[in-house]
């Protein structure tokens, strides 16, 4: 029987009235929320059968994606070694083995900086004084399902604190384990003691790992309280040190950087708050480092300029990054020893800021693409459009400093002497940009022509003041890996669509760049076969939208297949990176496209504002015009469009169903949040009160619930006879997901294909939110999906 014959479980129609505001919903399918029930049970087995029959025909293509996706891999590897304390640690993978294998061997010296040579093809424990601290192949077997929800060790190494999900939700058991008595090779031998911590949200050491501090979870999984447990004593006698009684904020904890303080956060979208406690009382009461304030967030850390007092003592530091007084965030540096505290915020020496314009708190009738300048900047940030801070790290040998411009991440680095001596002169800190080395014979130094004269009929190739109207180099670039404040050197990550992921270390006195790791991608793979480029794209409003491109460059772009993806929400940004299993569809000549819409962050908390509560629908304008305008530029060809998003983005992605079916052929939807009205109503549901602050309150304000019933997908499905062409809708979701309910994709679902439409579902039993675990298991996933995606788009081949 043919997949055009194939009909999908019928669900049954059980209405249910929803009233608020006056406004009566009918919900025929609302009774799938009972997910212990027969009914539920058999419905989603009917459609994991229906959607395996659907894909039958691309078991081919799916097992050929596969293998390309692994012939592209290092299957064997391993990670730079970290030093943290007295030990390197780093990650083994193994050919064959779902898991990676976390390793360590010890320094050889306080001046041992330079990471030990390790046989990358060697077994876990293979090397002389090489050490298993936790072997997740081993720990997993029995499990269908296997995360860790965080490792931490005490500062001598000894005693391991981990957490692990095996149900996929995000509720993880803690346990305590003793290094010293292990025998790596034999997991029989684990010595872990008595206490545990089940189904809690995260938990820490205090340094000498003779405490614990561990995160509760309530009934709707929000964590809302910290509690104190000495190690070895009952757990009858924690103590609860902290809890959180606004059911808007969440809290978690962990060690400052200087591991002189207990640390505990407190947030909601839009406040947060710092606790601290001396490490060394940590039976003592957490005390506010400032007091929070309504719609203001902050973040403290604590550093010092060594030896730079008048009589060669210290200058002890207190960092404070917040949007007090600009939205776009500002950092500023406090000497603590002018006074003791309280201190307050906007206090200190103001060492960035953001840019103001377009803020709702800010210059809001100013462009958020103007160019900003601030005297107090370094000069390296003036001048920049849509500048966002995102925060600064000072070592004892260098200060990084990481922001948002032009809708990228940068990284500006200096040392720590200049930067004592910018503070004490009372002038701007003389930052350097930090730029990744480009390729020899790269695209980012030379475009061939009609590469240029393609894109060209999309932008009008505007290059004022402000928008740099086309980008060519597009990378993610971040200081991550420097955990060690004494470390000499700094490393930075860094990679593109098109390169795949590097790890540098750079010397901030003399600017030495030494590659550390460039990950190896197999198959004759050359990141010079490939383009990037970022364009600007204007909305229907007048804004104008980076989009990212990416092809193959020998495959010409003309009416192309494309695969179109988007976020678009709680100000997280859709940065360029590398992945291994988007070669397949690049060299079959899809063009990638990434429209970086408004919800997110890419240009700073103004594009954020633009694109949430009742600027929603921007988010959804903006895709759908970044796809008409490639579409009409005859880039792209919507009869081969496929579009593809998750959690919020799968919300996006229901939207534009029903928005714009015309240009779309197919549309994959991950984990989606279709059903937003309904979950944001109900406060006893996981996350719905945090969420308000993101969606709006439509429980309480009649406005927020009239907009968001606008667009909420699962309301506006049409019906069949209105619509002469709707997309092929292809869902994935998991039955413990706790951040997007499965019965919200499930209810979509049965609403599509009512209403006659071409909708399958594929659903994880044993799984959460970010879907099933193990690499070889992940592989297989997305071979699956971007079959469905490849099918759709009329690609089946590389030829």
């Amino acid at each position: 029987m043919t997949g055009e014959r194939l009909r999908p479980p019928e669900a049954k129609r059980q209405a249910t009235h929803r009233t608020f505001h006056g406004d009566v919903f009918t919900d025929d399918y609302e009774w799938m929320r009972d997910k212990e029930s027969a009914d539920v049970r058999d419905y989603v087995a009917g459609q994991n059968q229906y959607c395996e029959a659907r894909m039958s025909h691309l078991a081919s293509l799916r097992s050929t994606l596969f293998e390309e996706l692994k012939s592209h891999v290092e299957q064997t590897d391993m990670s730079v070694p970290t030093r943290v304390n007295d030990y390197w640690y780093f990650t083994r993978t193994q050919e064959g083995k779902q898991y990676g294998v976390q390793c360590r061997m010890p320094v050889r010296g306080d001046d041992d900086w330079d990471p030990p040579q390790i046989d990358p093809q060697g077994a876990p424990g293979s090397m002389p004084g090489e050490q298993i601290v936790f072997d997740t192949n081993a720990e997993a077997e029995g499990h269908d399902f296997f995360r860790l929800g965080g490792m931490d060790l005490s500062r001598d190494g000894r005693w391991l604190l981990y957490g692990v999900d095996t149900t996929g939700d995000e509720r993880y058991d803690f346990r305590i384990r003793d290094l010293d008595a292990d025998d790596p090779s034999n997991p029989a031998t684990h010595v872990e003691l008595t206490e545990h911590f089940d189904g809690i949200g995260g938990a820490c050491f205090t340094p000498d790992g003779q405490w614990v501090f561990w995160v509760e979870l309530d009934d709707a999984w929000r964590p809302c309280a910290i509690w104190r447990h000495q190690v070895g004593s009952p757990q009858s006698s924690d103590v609860c040190a902290y809890r959180e009684t606004d059911e808007r904020f969440w809290v978690g904890v962990g060690i400052s950087f200087d591991e002189r303080n207990i640390v505990i956060g407190t947030g909601s979208k839009t406040t947060t708050e710092v606790l601290l406690l001396p490490v060394a009382t940590p039976e003592g009461e957490f005390q506010s480092f400032i007091p929070r304030d309504k719609d203001v967030e902050y973040d403290v850390s604590f550093a010092c300029f060594e030896g730079a007092g008048p009589n060669g003592e210290d200058i002890p530091l207190a960092v404070v990054y917040h949007n007090a007084a600009n939205p776009n965030f500002e950092i500023d540096v406090i000497d603590m020893r002018m006074h003791e505290p309280p201190y307050k915020l906007g206090e200190g020496v103001c060492v960035a800021a953001g840019s103001p314009y377009g803020c709702e708190r800010g210059q809001a009738d100013r462009p958020i693409t103007e160019a900003y300048f601030n005297p107090a900047n370094p000069a390296i940030l003036q001048g920049a459009h849509g500048l966002g801070i995102e925060g600064i790290a000072l070592h004892r040998h260098f200060v990084s400093l990481s922001y948002r411009s032009d809708g990228l991440p940068h990284v500006a680095y200096m040392t720590k002497a200049e930067a004592a001596a910018d503070f004490l002169a009372g002038r701007p800190w003389n930052f350097r940009p930090l730029e990744p080395p480009s390729l020899d014979n790269d695209w980012d130094i030379e475009a061939p022509a009609e590469a240029k004269d393609d894109l060209a009929a999309i932008f009008d190739g505007s290059n004022d003041d402000r928008l740099p109207g086309e980008i060519r180099r597009l990378y993610t670039i971040g200081t991550g890996g420097n955990p060690s404040y004494n470390a000499p050197r700094m490393r930075y990550s860094f990679a593109s669509y098109t390169r795949p992921g590097e790890l540098h270390e750079i010397d901030p006195a003399t600017g030495q760049d030494v590659l550390l790791k460039r990950a190896k991608v197999l198959g004759g793979f050359d990141p010079r076969d490939y383009m990037e480029r970022r364009v600007w794209i204007p909305a229907r409003d007048g804004e104008r939208i980076p989009v990212s491109l990416v092809w193959r460059r020998d495959i010409p772009v003309n009416d192309s297949a494309m695969f179109i993806t988007g976020y678009g929400a709680y100000e997280i940004s859709s940065d360029p990176g590398f992945s291994v299993s988007r070669i397949s569809m690049l060299d079959r000549g899809v063009l990638y496209a990434v429209p970086h819409v408004r919800g997110g962050g890419e240009m700073g908390r103004a594009w954020y504002e633009q694109g949430r509560r009742l600027n929603k629908k921007h988010t959804f304008e903006d895709f759908v015009d970044a796809t008409h305008a490639l579409q009409a530029a005859h880039l792209a060809d919507p009869r081969r469009t496929v579009a593809n998003g998750g959690s919020a983005g799968g919300l996006l992605m229901g939207a534009i169903a029903n928005m714009a079916p015309e240009c779309y052929a197919g549309i994959e939807a991950d984990v989606p949040f279709v059903d937003a009205l309904t979950s944001i109503l109900d406060p006893n549901l996981p996350l719905t009160v945090t969420e308000w602050d993101e969606w709006g309150d439509p429980l309480h304000d009649p406005e927020v619930y009239r907009y968001m019933k606008t667009y909420s997908p699962y309301e506006n499905v049409p019906a069949g006879e209105d619509v002469p062409h709707f997309p092929r809708i292809f869902i994935t979701t998991s039955m413990n997901d706790t951040r997007v309910l499965y019965v919200e994709p499930l209810k979509w679902l049965a609403a599509l294909q009512s209403r006659g439409f071409d909708a399958v579902a594929k659903i994880e039993v044993e799984a959460g939110h970010g879907g099933i675990s193990g690499r070889y298991k992940q592989w297989e996933e997305v071979s699956y999906e971007n079959a469905w995606c490849l099918d759709v788009m009329g690609v089946v081949s590389t030829s």
